[in-house]
């Protein structure tokens, strides 16, 4: 038999949702099936506990701590996530064409949401569009056509004119925009750190906030409404400090601001679950941030006590139906992370996966 029609069985316990436990899958031609295909010969057999592929809702393939990065860069980031088992990423903001990447059967899938727009001169170096309101829905449009059904701006950032952190865009040239990106078949997300531009950005239709450290008890009710998704980013989350220290001589009021942020962070992701705003995985990798660091926020939403399997729905089944891709299902292509214990238990699990198939491949 040749590669293409070697059929591998998955043997153990295969969980196509939290609830829905098989015993078996059979992946031949790199696509998924319950049923043993007849005359089935030169099989290979993996045995564990299978999840669909892992996704990473925030990450940056092909960024780096200045900008753009070569293919090179960008394909060892994007094989560093897949050894973690990530092979889902939405990428929420990249300088660089990584479309080649769509041609590799061996890398984790990518739905893009173009580069970053942010204000100018608010916002990394490097990193994003720069521009200002009355350009702002123009490049909304063009990045919706680049992208693959996602826009990503920037809301707010370290304002040096009042030395804290502020919103980067009125509400008028915000409404427009994500209007545009809506007409043009498109969700929006904005990164967003401190309080003051989210019940703009959520009355104004945005689908998602990244990071979302700013939410209290009076937005968290109006995401819930709206049903618009967080992305807590945590492991990111954890370097505020670091950050605030290194900008509290020039910016203390800011350096105060993120160390609240910080503090609260746990209590923040908590007591949206609770009130049932949709929390999914994301890391935050490229920029400054080490890729592949899916397990590790997946132990923080635990730690900041969103139940294990609801955290492991974050970077699996759900994050899935979120980004509308498909999981372990009938005919869907045959990408998953077998471990050797149940994640359910223990997320910890997540950390050491045994094998890794994408496309229908053992890779990992």
């Amino acid at each position: 038999m040749s590669d293409q029609a070697a059929v591998l069985h998955v043997k153990g316990r295969v969980l196509i949702g939290p609830d829905d436990i098989r015993d078996e899958l059979w992946i031949v031609g790199g696509r998924i099936t319950y049923e043993r295909p007849p005359g089935a010969r030169d099989v290979r057999t993996v045995n564990g506990w299978a999840l669909p592929g892992l996704v990473d809702a925030h990450c940056h393939v092909g960024l780096g701590p200045s900008g753009p990065v070569a293919d090179d860069i960008a394909e060892k980031q994007a094989l560093t996530d897949r050894e973690a088992g990530t092979l889902l990423i939405r990428d929420a903001g990249s300088p660089t064409d990584t479309r080649w990447i769509d041609d590799r059967a061996d890398l984790p899938k990518i739905i893009r949401a173009g580069r970053h727009i942010a204000r100018t001169r608010r916002y990394i170096r490097g990193f994003a569009h720069e521009i200002e309101p009355d350009d702002l829905v123009a490049y909304v449009a063009q990045e919706a056509r680049r992208g693959d059904g996602w826009v990503k701006l920037v809301g707010d950032w370290l304002n040096r004119e009042t030395g804290d952190l502020g919103a980067c865009w009125p509400r008028a040239e915000v409404e427009a925009a994500i209007a545009e990106a809506h007409r043009l078949g498109a969700r929006v997300t904005a990164h967003c750190f401190a309080e003051e531009s989210l019940r703009d950005l959520v009355e104004a239709g945005i689908d998602c906030i990244e990071h979302a450290t700013g939410l209290t008890e009076d937005t968290i009710p109006l995401f819930a409404e709206r049903g618009v998704a967080i992305v807590p980013t945590l492991v990111n989350i954890a370097t505020f400090p670091q950050l605030a220290a290194g900008g509290e001589a020039k910016f203390p009021q800011w350096s105060a601001h993120m160390r609240r942020l910080h503090e609260r962070r746990y209590d923040t992701v908590r007591a949206a679950y609770d009130a049932g705003v949709p929390v999914f995985v994301g890391t935050d990798a490229g920029g400054t941030l080490a890729h592949g660091l899916v397990a590790g926020e997946v132990a923080e939403l635990v730690t900041a006590g969103i139940p294990p399997v609801e955290a492991l729905s974050a970077t699996a089944w759900g994050a899935r139906a979120w980004l509308g891709r498909p999981g372990l299902d009938e005919g869907a292509p045959a990408d998953l992370v077998v471990y050797e214990g149940d994640p359910r238990a223990d997320v910890r699990v997540l950390a050491a996966p045994r094998r890794v198939v994408l496309n229908g491949k053992v890779v990992g």
